[in-house]
């Protein structure tokens, strides 16, 4: 999907979205990020700060600087433990005092599936865990956090990552990396799981959304077209690799060479590791069988329905 040409915001300042929601981007620009990371700011007096995002000096001083003489930030709250959403959580709690929330640490929250494939000695790799990740407060599915006037629940959607949550904000949802406007959200085994992202897309489906307001890009306003997409794209790219894999037994690089034919080189490695969490999707699907423990290295083939 090619990314809007019309969402380019300004690092650093605060925008407001809409009444007691405010957005900084922060400064870390890449081919998997984005324009940036999004931190929100929901409240107008006791604020809390969704995914202060990367360890950057600067981007700590954008989100300081928007704290009025009358307001105070009472919560920091992480949605999942990427090093382009977790790390700058302490050094903002240092200096405000307020508690970091979040589903629990880096590992927390990994299916049995991914257990199983680290256990076998994979390492896998994609957007950089933040491994010394720890948050002072966990929060369960369904966990309501209350603020001065203001209240979050916590949604524990698994699927990019074990730990990643979304934050139901009244009818509008900050899906952080579970759903973004701009791209569909990369599963990479062993920290992402694609049997948990498509229950936590169906989980999202089962309520009425206004907007999303994503981890990196702009404001989805169609939250159930856009969920819908997801789910289509996501079976799309199944059918793909099964229909590859009619043809003989192949490495999960090769049917990501095959199928993903307009991804630019750069971004083949997290393409090869999308087709991965296919594969091991499927294997537990019995839809596919393995020569080997899976790998990016490893040969998968067919069972024939």
């Amino acid at each position: 999907m090619t990314p809007p040409d019309d969402f380019n915001p300004v690092v650093g300042d605060a925008v407001l979205l809409e009444p007691g929601l405010r957005r900084i981007v922060a400064p870390n620009p890449s081919p998997m990020t984005y324009r940036g990371t999004n931190t929100y700011i929901v409240g107008t007096r006791g604020l809390a700060v969704i995914d202060p995002g990367p360890d950057n000096a600067a981007h700590l001083v954008a989100i300081l600087r928007c704290v009025t003489p009358t307001q105070h930030i009472s919560h920091i709250i992480v949605t999942h433990a990427h090093l382009d959403h977790s790390p700058l959580a302490r050094s903002l709690s240092r200096h405000t005092d307020a508690p970091v929330f979040a589903y629990g640490d880096a590992h927390a929250g990994r299916s049995a599936a991914m257990a199983r494939l680290v256990a076998s000695g994979y390492q896998g790799g994609g957007e950089g865990i933040d491994a010394a990740f720890q948050p002072d407060l966990c929060l369960a599915d369904g966990a309501h956090i209350e603020g001065d006037g203001w209240m979050l629940e916590a949604l524990h959607t698994p699927g990019h990552i074990g730990n990643h949550l979304c934050l139901a904000w009244g009818d509008a949802c900050l899906t952080a990396d579970h759903v973004m406007g701009w791209a569909s959200s990369l599963v990479s085994p062993p920290d992402g799981d694609l049997t948990d992202f498509m229950k936590s897309c169906e989980t999202l489906q089962k309520r009425h959304w206004r907007i999303f307001y994503p981890g990196h890009g702009a404001p989805i306003l169609n939250p159930s077209e856009r969920l819908k997409w997801l789910i289509t794209h996501r079976r799309s790219r199944e059918t793909a690799i099964l229909e590859h894999l009619s043809l003989g037994p192949a490495r999960p690089e090769t049917l990501a060479r095959a199928i993903y034919t307009q991804t630019p080189p750069a971004l083949l490695g997290a393409a090869t590791r999308n087709v991965l969490a296919h594969l091991i999707d499927l294997l537990g699907k019995n839809k596919v069988t393995c020569h080997s423990e899976p790998s990016e290295q490893a040969i998968f083939s067919r069972i024939d329905p």
